[in-house]
């Protein structure tokens, strides 16, 4: 079994800004995995919010990668999956960069594609939403406008700066007859929260995500109380052991495999979520197709859909499961992720 690491600075179509500042640079760590003459790809993007960087994923992948060597065969997952916790148990971005490349060469092997593999069903895909980063109302408008031009008919509207209140009114007149979806990214206070999702609501936005901090639990409850949106826990929900605390306080738990751990770690918390009587979401980072095929292939396990994370690059090495508007198309897979270098 042969791998390789590559570092790629990928640059946005556009400044992306949330609530925690402004990229325009995506860095993302490549893996390569071949066994036999096959070859899986995998990458991660990683948050230094939750700890990583792309240093620290480049530093740790030779030990995570000779670990799936000393294994020996890619269909070995669970195993594979267990010895990389125990190698580097706090880097779930690395894990999910070899994870998801273990992933694809298992199902490329097998000469599926990876939601046949779990036996999914891939017209169960969600719509995805396209995200509308923070930027002056004026240009928040025109990215609306260009979104539901290009056949997106849901929009994720990112506040938590300043004028809120302008810039949701902004897309809303720019994109009358779009579902509108915020992330606060836990910019809010409880009691800011609780005053603008009264306005939000009025103003026909569907769902609010992670809209206090992360350690917010009970303020994060109070909200969901008190408005019929869709109350969505990101920042606070990173792995299946966060699922019973959040079970009573929002709606919906977001899993990202970057976040958890790869694609087995987040159909565990997909499961413990549903176990709660939660809906689920699954998101991404601003990433490689490289690792964000892997996620449309778990989406049919999901209620919401946030895939766009490959659509914001001004540039990919790879291309992924191809998509028509909002909608992705895995019956064009014919095996693994469908994630291939250009």
């Amino acid at each position: 079994m042969n791998w390789r690491v590559e570092h790629h600075d990928l640059p946005l179509s556009t400044p992306f800004g949330i609530a925690r500042g402004t990229s325009e640079v995506c860095e993302t760590v490549v893996v390569e995995i071949t066994h036999d003459g096959v070859t899986g790809y995998g990458a991660a993007t990683p948050s230094a919010y939750f700890g990583e960087t792309a240093e620290t994923v480049a530093a740790t992948l030779p030990d995570l990668l000779d670990t799936v060597g000393e294994v020996g065969s890619p269909h070995a997952g669970q195993r594979i999956e267990r010895r990389l916790r125990e190698a580097a148990p706090d880097q779930p971005a690395a894990r999910s960069a070899v994870g998801t490349a273990v992933a694809d060469l298992a199902a490329r092997k097998l000469g599926v594609p990876l939601y046949r593999q779990w036996g999914l069903d891939p017209d169960g895909v969600p719509p995805t939403t396209y995200t509308i980063g923070l930027d002056p109302p004026e240009r928040m408008a025109e990215k609306a406008r260009a979104a539901v031009e290009a056949g997106f008919s849901i929009l994720k509207v990112k506040l938590g700066s300043g004028d809120d209140r302008g810039r949701f009114e902004a897309v809303r007149e720019a994109a009358p007859d779009a579902e509108l979806r915020i992330d606060a990214n836990a910019a809010w206070s409880v009691d800011e929260a609780l005053e603008k999702a009264g306005w939000l609501e009025a103003g026909g936005g569907t769902l609010l995500e992670q809209p206090v901090t992360a350690d917010e639990i009970d303020g994060l409850a109070r909200v969901t109380d008190a408005t019929t949106m869709a109350v969505c826990a990101d920042e606070a929900c990173r792995t299946a052991a966060d699922v019973a605390r959040l079970a009573d306080a929002c709606d919906v738990v977001n899993a990202k495999l970057t976040k958890c751990g790869g694609p087995r770690a987040a159909r565990r918390l997909v499961y413990a979520a549903d176990a709660h009587g939660l809906a689920t979401m699954l998101g991404c980072m601003v990433e490689s197709s490289a690792s964000l095929a892997a996620a449309v292939h778990l989406a049919p396990l999901v209620d919401y859909a946030d895939l766009d994370g490959a659509l914001l690059l001004g540039a990919d090495p790879f291309e992924g499961v191809p998509i028509d508007g909002d909608r992705f198309d895995l019956q064009r897979v014919s095996a693994g992720t469908g994630a291939r270098r250009r």
